[in-house]
């Protein structure tokens, strides 16, 4: 409802060109207003500008094909930005005057053609991206899909979203935005070919905006995407068509789709096999799963792939899971440091781009499911602190979801803000698995952690907690009942406790 608003807004002051004869068709006017800024990428230039320079320096470096088209997600930029980053990062250092973005159509129902911007401009918060006319009047005429309505690009982020990694890489290019309307193989193969051979001669990229599986659960989405990324990188349509009918039919919980961008793909590749292209190579996957915003229980999956010329590279990197070490091993000083890295790059990222990194190229060891806590201190006083105790999610990817959660989300204080991060220090508590135990005098000041529940209520202090307020065993269980909202003295009858250890590490020690 807010991007509709704002889209309405923006439109009052945008002046389109009607076709004569006055229907709610419209022709490509002087400039596209941005539809989705603010709510898909940062609406502020400064922002959006190091957002892209942020992904692109952790971009996986090229392999050395010079791609002919690329495929990139189109989800907001703190979901899908570094995975779209890793794809135009197999660009660098070519020559490119042109980018083809082929959208999807999210937004217009029974818009079954193919909508071409053929006049004027994409406007962001970088500026105005000029549209390349000539281009767009070859492919109109040479098309019968193809439309100068449009209608379906007003309000459509997966075209918008990527006109930025183009302004800020390829700053001279001109663009040429497309919107398929539908994923018909047919027109998606006519469409292919005459845009192949359009930009041959040209200093073109082709992007194809989708994304991947949406909605399973983590697991379920990790195999449909590979199965889907796997398929698209042979460049055979009937075969990616039918891979993906099929894992639309195995019964997978939630999976609403394989691709959200089929019909992109579809034309993507029809496009590059008519300039040349032999092969494609996957070059990075993840889904919402893996971000410090996500959700384990419903993700989106997001893949960048390139179809090129020449020597295939190899392309199972991207798609192997990272490996896991045993959580009972040691947790050497070069990984807490790095998880102590991770939780303030997260949050810097975060204050600066409105992102937030990708944890990936990490140890075995910190990928191994594990309970953690991120504390934040302020000159010495506690500034937030927030946990997630079960040994269910990768200890990295935790830390991160953790430093989240402390910095603007503990009720006790406001959220920190930009100005403050500086002043704080970030501590962690990597905690071993709870085990329940009889009697509390079997609870050991200073090395236990301890939990409570009792009608209902539950309450945890980390194990530095009472050695930091000087507490005994009853002074540590009177506060813990107090904090569950029960009596000070309650722990005495009918409660039960859980305690576990912890490697508590801050970042004063490795300065």
């Amino acid at each position: 409802m807010n991007r509709n608003r704002r889209f309405c807004r923006a439109l009052a002051v945008t002046v389109f060109t009607l076709s004569a004869a006055g229907a709610c068709q419209r022709s490509a006017a002087e400039i596209r207003p941005p539809a989705v800024a603010g709510q898909f990428y940062p609406s502020d230039p400064a922002k959006l500008r190091l957002a892209i320079q942020a992904f692109m320096k952790d971009a996986v470096q090229p392999a050395g094909e010079k791609p002919v088209a690329i495929v990139v997600p189109h989800a907001g930029y703190i979901y899908s930005g570094q995975i779209c980053a890793d794809a135009f990062r197999q660009t660098a250092g070519n020559e490119v005057d042109l980018v083809v973005i082929l959208g999807t159509n999210h937004t217009t129902a029974n818009f079954t053609r193919i909508s071409i911007f053929s006049k004027g401009a994409y406007r962001t918060p970088l500026g105005n991206a000029a549209v390349d006319e000539d281009v767009a009047q070859a492919l109109l005429s040479q098309d019968r899909d193809c439309t100068p309505d449009i209608e379906s690009q007003a309000r459509e982020h997966s075209v918008e979203v990527q006109v930025p990694f183009v302004q800020v890489l390829f700053p001279a290019a001109k663009i040429l935005p497309v919107v398929i309307g539908q994923p018909d193989p047919a027109m998606c193969a006519r469409f292919g070919r005459a845009l192949g051979k359009t930009l041959r001669n040209r200093r073109a990229l082709i992007v194809a905006s989708s994304d991947l599986s949406h909605f399973p659960a983590y697991k379920d989405a990790q195999y449909a995407d590979r199965e889907t990324l796997s398929s698209l990188v042979k460049l055979d349509p009937e075969d990616f068509i039918s891979r993906m009918q099929t894992i639309m039919s195995g019964g997978i919980r939630n999976l609403a789709t394989c691709a959200c961008g089929e019909a992109p793909i579809l034309a993507a590749i029809a496009a590059a096999r008519e300039l040349g292209a032999t092969h494609g190579s996957i070059i990075s996957y993840a889904n919402t799963g893996d971000n410090s915003v996500g959700d384990l229980s419903r993700v989106v999956g997001y893949g960048a792939a390139v179809l090129a010329a020449g020597k295939k590279t190899p392309d199972t990197r991207a798609l192997d899971p990272l490996k896991a070490a045993s959580a009972s091993d040691p947790l050497p000083a070069a990984d807490r440091k790095t998880l102590l890295n991770i939780a303030r790059e997260t949050l810097r990222r975060y204050f600066t781009t409105e992102t937030v990194p990708l944890v990936r190229n990490v140890s075995p060891r910190l990928m191994s499911p594990q309970g953690v806590f991120v504390t934040l201190k302020k000159h010495g006083e506690l500034r937030g602190c927030i946990g997630h105790m079960p040994p269910d999610f990768p200890l990295a990817r935790a830390v991160g979801i953790m430093a989240m959660q402390s910095a603007f989300n503990d009720t006790r204080f406001t959220q920190l803000s930009p100005e403050e991060l500086r002043d704080v220090e970030i501590e962690i508590s990597v905690l071993t698995p709870m085990k329940p135990i009889g009697k509390a005098e079997e609870i050991v000041v200073g090395r236990d952690g301890v939990v409570i529940q009792k009608n209902g209520r539950s309450a945890v202090f980390l194990p530095q907690v009472a050695l930091e307020q000087k507490w005994g065993r009853p002074e540590l269980l009177g506060n813990l009942c107090v904090k569950a909202g029960l009596p000070p003295d309650s722990w005495k009858q009918g409660a039960q406790f859980f305690v576990f250890q912890a490697i508590v590490f801050d970042e004063s020690q490795f300065r």
